[in-house]
């Protein structure tokens, strides 16, 4: 068997190598107008040839030349170019306006009070399973939460009589607003700043050098910024009509970082609150800024 297979292909080859002869003769006189010498082998790799070549043209037409803007679908490259840029400006205004609506809706929230949404009333039992539970505390209870709370209270207070005897007695505390004190600090009430009252659009200025760690907008106290200072201590402004540093500024002691204003739920007139947080606890602010 694999002797008639090698007999076969060679046939085969040996017929593919046959020459063969095209004549071309004059009908009337039988004369020879032309004659080509070619093989089946040959003609093969004459037509592979030319299809190579002629695909090759054609790809060079089409990526190349202007040919390629009249394939159906494909489109010119400048259309393409503006398409794109439209579509990036168009997502560009959508972004801006969605940015724009969250703004002004934020701003007649405010300007609505609505700033903070109410929680949703959590759902009555319908079973009526626990309709009859007595919820009221006892009187164990009750005198209970009022040691605890008095223990607390008594403790805040002695932490903080532990902080006054620290080293911020060597601290030049900058007067962050001239004015006259209208509610002093006050733990038990826990009003934990002092509330100053002074000119209208007058300049709020950093009490030690700090970092800004927050500076934005609350419900409850408008435009409020918070600094940051060395030996872990912090100076808060509440109430302000606007800010003149963002967080992660850094501010030297007197420099301005707002104005006063009347900003949030719980100002009654242009003011401004201060606070010191010393190690987590409040201070008075009385004991170390002359006001």
């Amino acid at each position: 068997m694999p002797e008639t297979k090698n007999s076969r292909w060679k046939i085969f080859t040996n017929q593919l190598r046959n020459k063969y002869r095209l004549v071309i003769l004059n009908d009337d006189s039988f004369a020879e107008k032309f004659s080509l010498r070619l093989s089946p082998l040959g003609l093969i790799i004459l037509l592979g040839s030319v299809t190579i070549v002629m695909t090759a043209l054609v790809i060079s037409l089409v990526a190349f030349t202007p040919f390629r803007e009249y394939i159906p679908g494909y489109g010119n490259v400048n259309d393409r170019k503006e398409i794109i840029k439209l579509n990036a400006k168009t997502d560009s205004l959508e972004n801006t306006l969605s940015s724009r609506d969250w703004y002004i809706n934020n701003l007649l929230n405010v300007f609505s009070g609505r700033a903070e949404g109410k929680p949703p009333k959590p759902a009555k039992d319908s079973t009526g399973k626990y309709a009859k539970t007595d919820i009221r505390p006892s009187e164990g209870d009750l005198k209970l939460r009022t040691d605890i709370e008095t223990n607390q209270l008594a403790s805040t207070s002695d932490k903080v009589s532990a902080n006054k005897i620290n080293t911020l007695s060597n601290f030049f505390f900058f007067t962050p607003l001239k004015g006259i004190i209208t509610t002093s600090y006050n733990l038990k009430e826990e009003h934990f700043g002092v509330d100053i009252v002074s000119k209208e659009n007058e300049l709020i200025k950093a009490t030690l050098d700090g970092t800004v760690t927050f500076a934005g907008f609350t419900s409850d106290d408008g435009y409020v910024i918070q600094l940051q200072h060395s030996n872990n201590l912090t100076s808060i402004y509440k109430h302000n009509s606007n800010l003149s540093k963002k967080a992660g500024d850094f501010v030297k002691a007197g420099e301005p970082i707002g104005v006063v204003g009347n900003t949030g739920e719980n100002s009654k007139g242009s003011h401004l609150h201060f606070e010191l947080w010393h190690n987590g606890f409040a201070i008075d602010p009385q004991d170390y800024v002359v006001f």
